[in-house]
């Protein structure tokens, strides 16, 4: 059955040629955007929301609304168009000013900005990646909550996509994995009019895309011809047949397609028509509106609200059948996926794990003490959603009561095998969707490969926490292919991501509590490989962990110096305060698991922690230049400032100079204002 009645009075070319135009006069007046893509793909968008597609444009956040992935972004005036005359909160005025500062009209698609826009989409690939992880959300959580006679979780992950999506390597990572899980309410459709950039895509790309999915697992639906509503209407039709897999439908489409003379070419896909051709456009397609004119009738049989608001009641029926038979799990869903809030007794029961990790006072290695911190969170957090790019074993990102996530059933823990930017931008999209709290697991060195969807997460404000294990050198001897060196400060560029380096079990539990607490961005864990020992803490020094950055040691006196640590190093850093001691030089040392939390504390609380008047030595396993904010024109960084060695840890850290020895050394001329160079 359809979403939608669809009104006869109007013509459907009309209806396809109102997006085309918006999109056409918004392109125009801002003299910047993509207007090929929408006049390409109106048809297929105007079948799929006006029959297919389940939504309330009164309320973008049903939690069993069909989800909308525009991948190829590009073309962001086409879905602000399907926004704006489906009945969203998007009026004319903002499409008048497209691409314009603090319009809700972006260059490129942005969650939280435009009422409807489900992620944040350009770089190409991710959001078809983000609409897998969408769909594995609406699997997981119809296992985890549906029961018989009472289905509350029912909708589909819909995804355009273009030949940009599919050239981007994520688009395999993510397909493949999907087809593997068999996420049968994933359908892509494929604007495959061979076009990019660059011009014809014939000299760069000739993957036999159909071939390509079929392999993957997916049920693909060739050839539709992509200006045929009737073509594109059985497509869609086949589509919502459940075949126990994901679709993807291949549309031949023309870009621009009705512009007399730029249709076909490059030239439509990334730069306004320009007033002649626009004028051109309308004789050619019979459109007689003025500009960001849309004739009442038109305007009319786009609207979406009634059949929406119907749809959404029938659903609010349903659901409030589910909680009279399970109340229990209809609190549940209401807690995770509508409020997204923890549960009532978060905070007292985090406060007892955090002094059962002080009491234990664990000499053990941050990824351990991390995967204890998951072990002792997930029967408080049933939507802890884990997993690991083909290094469960070494990341530790499993726990004795996690479920492997398999076709067709519901589990806690997915193998994302070798899929790192995969698995980065499917957590997000399992983010966005909500029910879940997503967490994977890889090495540190390769958050290169994970970096881009870590900055969509930040910009995007969404909860994903990445945990990134073997985080320095004394990992040893794979090698510098394997030891990160300037990745810690790479991802603390990053504006809005979190960057927690703990130094020991206590604080490795208190940066995965503040993840998760943390409601508007992600978190990056960076956890040592080589065990760490345990630090005594007061309670008052306990609280200043949150602060991102405390007084360790040293507090009992003036002093000559301070010594700035992270992560492994804190404990370098206290081992040489034990040798400066000895010859009568009182130091402090201060531990600072999160930069970016530190400064965002009073200006008196971070001069208590490193002041003014006493030189800092920062020390960190990493390249030096991100520390010398904290050191200071007087100060001095021991960092690595170069690639590591194959080696055993203890002989690497020694041949690098990050060493209890070397530290004491830097101090001392530091102290005698002699910095060494």
């Amino acid at each position: 059955m359809n979403a939608q009645v669809r009104p006869q009075a109007v013509e459907r070319r009309e209806l396809c040629n109102a997006l085309r135009f918006l999109a056409i006069d918004a392109v125009e007046a801002a003299n910047s955007g993509h207007p090929g893509m929408p006049l390409g793909m109106a048809e297929i968008a105007e079948v799929l929301w006006r029959g297919h597609l389940k939504h309330n444009p009164a309320d973008p956040l049903w939690p069993d609304r069909d989800r909308f992935v525009l991948s190829n972004g590009h073309g962001s005036m086409l879905l602000y168009a399907l926004l704006h005359l489906s009945g969203y909160a998007l009026p004319l005025e903002e499409l008048k000013r497209f691409r314009q500062l603090h319009s809700k009209t972006p260059g490129h698609p942005e969650v939280g900005v435009t009422p409807g826009v489900e992620t944040t989409t350009g770089p190409l690939g991710q959001g078809l990646a983000n609409a897998v992880g969408m769909a594995l959300a609406e699997q997981l959580l119809a296992a985890e909550f549906n029961r018989p006679g009472h289905t509350i979780v029912d909708h589909r992950t819909w995804v355009f996509v273009g030949d940009g999506c599919l050239m981007e390597g994520i688009s395999h990572e993510a397909c493949s994995l999907a087809g593997t899980l068999r996420l049968s309410k994933l359908v892509a459709i494929y604007d495959d009019n061979g076009i990019s950039i660059d011009g014809h895509v014939e000299a760069w790309f000739t993957d036999d895309t159909p071939r390509r999915f079929e392999a993957y697992g997916w049920r693909v639906i060739r050839d539709v011809p992509g200006h045929d509503t009737a073509a594109i209407e059985a497509a869609l039709a086949q589509a919502r047949e459940d075949c126990g897999a994901p679709t993807l439908v291949c549309c031949r489409t023309v870009i621009g397609h009705g512009s007399p003379n730029k249709a076909g070419t490059h030239d439509v896909h990334g730069a306004a028509l320009g007033a002649a051709e626009a004028a051109a456009t309308r004789a050619s397609l019979g459109w007689t509106a003025g500009p960001f004119e849309i004739p009442g009738e038109i305007r009319a049989a786009w609207n979406a609200r009634e059949a929406g608001a119907a749809r959404q009641s029938e659903w609010q029926r349903r659901f409030a059948a589910y909680t009279q038979a399970h109340p229990q799990l209809a609190a549940e869903f209401e807690r995770r996926v509508r409020r997204r809030a923890l549960p009532a007794n978060w905070h007292d029961a985090t406060v007892r794990l955090l002094a059962a990790t002080v009491a234990q006072a664990a000499g053990i290695a941050s990824r351990k003490a991390s995967q204890n911190a998951i072990e002792a969170l997930q029967p408080l957090l049933p939507e802890l959603l884990g997993g690991s790019a083909d290094l469960t074993g070494s990341n530790l990102t499993a726990t004795r009561s996690s479920v492997a996530v398999r076709r067709g059933g519901w589990g806690n823990h997915i193998n994302y095998g070798v899929r790192e930017f995969g698995m980065s931008a499917v957590m997000n999209g399992l983010a966005l969707h909500g029910g879940y709290i997503p967490y994977g697991g890889t090495f540190l060195t390769f958050s290169d490969y994970s970096r881009n969807a870590v900055r969509m997460a930040a910009l995007m404000r969404q909860r994903v926490i990445h945990v990134f294990t073997h985080d320095s050198v004394s990992l040893g001897e794979d090698g510098p292919t394997h030891q990160p060196v300037e990745h810690a400060s790479s991802l603390r560029l990053i504006p809005n991501n979190a960057v927690w380096r703990p130094c020991d079990a206590v604080e490795t539990q208190v940066a995965w509590q503040a993840a998760i607490e943390r409601h508007d961005g992600p978190t990056c864990l960076l956890l040592s490989r080589q065990n760490l020992p345990h630090f005594v803490r007061s309670a008052q020094q306990l609280d200043d962990i949150r602060r991102g950055g405390y007084l360790l040691a040293g507090s009992d006196g003036p002093a000559a110096i301070t010594l700035l640590a992270t992560g492994s190093e804190v404990a370098l850093a206290m081992r040489a305060r034990e040798m400066l001691g000895a010859e009568g030089i009182a130091s402090r040392v201060v531990s600072m698991p999160n930069c970016a939390e530190f400064d965002r504390q009073s200006a008196d609380y971070r001069a208590t922690v490193l002041p003014r008047a006493l030189p800092v030595l920062a020390i960190e396993a990493g390249v030096s230049n991100f520390w010398r904010a904290y050191a200071g024109l007087d100060g001095d960084v021991l960092g690595i400032d170069r690639f590591g060695e194959s080696a055993p840890a203890a002989h690497v850290t020694a041949a690098l100079g990050l060493t209890p020895q070397a530290i004491y050394t830097r101090a001392c001329a530091l102290v005698q204002g002699k910095r060494p160079l």
